[in-house]
């Protein structure tokens, strides 16, 4: 009789399935959602539902974007597509650089320069890639341009309208196979590494400065 009493009490004061654990065993994050005071949240966290378009608009907007303002992008610099000016010096002194004869250029081939003049023969330390025997180059890139008593410097390359610079393909060259033989400290292996590098050989063919009216045209 006794223990049934005891039984009794037990099942009694049982904590039900459904109910929650006291607020103090709970995580920060889990009591600030199960306190009942009132949580008053910032105007700028609430979503104005005016800035949406209407459904019955006409426009083409469609109604799960919202519109934003064009001043939060990125501004680009403005680039024009009409060819930059000449300097009145460059204008004025051009003539004379263009009547002296035996011009040299210092042209740029995949970012080297190599300073050259008209007949020269540039042996480029790489294979150039897409081009075969007899096919003529025009290098564009140049970072001075010169004669005996004028030399024309750009910041960094030169406009491009003022020179014409071409280049003929000779062909490649290869150099002969190199054997060199690498060990490392305290190992037997040796290792055997062969190289055979590749040459683009290049022939000046031109070096011609344009004519102002040329140029400005």
């Amino acid at each position: 009789m006794f223990s049934r009493t005891i039984r009794g009490s037990i099942l009694s004061t049982r904590i039900a399935p459904s109910a929650h654990p006291p607020t103090f065993l709970l995580p920060n994050r889990a009591r600030y959602f199960n306190s009942t005071a009132q949580h008053v949240e910032s105007p700028s966290d609430e979503f104005d539902a005016s800035q949406l378009p209407s459904a019955t608009s006409n426009t083409s907007t469609p109604l799960n974007t919202i519109p934003f303002a064009p001043s939060s992008l990125p501004q680009l610099p403005f680039t024009s597509l009409t060819p930059t000016i000449l300097d009145p010096s460059v204008k004025e002194l051009l003539p004379l650089l263009a009547a002296q004869p035996s011009h040299y250029i210092s042209a740029h081939i995949h970012g080297r320069p190599y300073l050259v003049t008209a007949g020269d023969i540039v042996r480029l330390p790489f294979r150039m890639p897409g081009v075969v025997p007899g096919d003529i180059l025009r290098l564009n890139r140049a970072s001075s341009l010169g004669s005996r008593d004028y030399t024309l410097k750009g910041a960094p390359y030169i406009d491009e309208r003022i020179f014409e610079c071409r280049a003929r393909v000779m062909g490649t060259e290869a150099e002969p196979m190199r054997y060199k033989e690498k060990t490392k400290r305290r190992n037997r292996k040796v290792k055997t590494v062969k190289s055979k590098h590749k040459f683009t050989i290049l022939r000046i063919a031109e070096v011609k400065i344009n004519n102002l009216e040329d140029i400005e045209g």
